[in-house]
């Protein structure tokens, strides 16, 4: 179960993180995949934005986790420099999604033994330039029972499928 979208700037990128920060309930996962400056942070600051994050919301690169406070809280990972579960377990990660908010993970793929397979993963490609083709998939169902909110929520904000 997947959707393509295409952006064509980074205010429009945060914009789609806005719109599917709409459908996002506690709990919710998000892996967050694409090449460096592939606009992994940007899609997540726009899902603060729609969250209700009112401060800056900046690479967790050097940090590794972030937390922002929203109508939900908005935790932001960077999996880049991490190596499987045992280093994402001494982050602390399953304390985290006990604490029912709102996950972004960029890198995922990274530390993916360490995560539920339940996630909703965001793939963003694109090159030097703001346009991006971004595809959202569902894994697991709690993310296939709200594909049809998700879907009508980003066709109602413009965002079409364009596989």
């Amino acid at each position: 179960m997947s959707i393509t979208v295409r952006t064509h700037s980074a205010e429009q990128t945060r914009r789609l993180g806005a719109t599917l920060a709409q459908v996002l309930q506690p709990g919710d996962i998000i892996w967050l995949r694409g090449d460096l400056g592939a606009g992994k942070t940007t899609l997540a600051q726009g899902i603060a934005r729609g969250l209700g994050v009112n401060e800056p919301v900046l690479s967790p690169t050097f940090t590794l986790i972030r937390e922002h406070r929203g109508r939900l809280p908005f935790f932001h990972a960077d999996a880049y420099r991490l190596e499987g579960a045992e280093q994402a377990a001494d982050l602390g990660l399953q304390e985290y999604f006990e604490r029912g908010g709102v996950f972004a993970i960029e890198w995922a793929e990274h530390i993916a033994d360490a995560l539920p397979e339940e996630r909703l993963e965001v793939l963003l490609e694109g090159g030097a330039d703001e346009h991006r083709l971004i595809t959202l998939t569902a894994y697991g169902e709690r993310y296939k029972q709200r594909w049809k909110q998700l879907e009508e929520t980003l066709a109602s904000a413009g965002f079409r499928d364009n596989r």
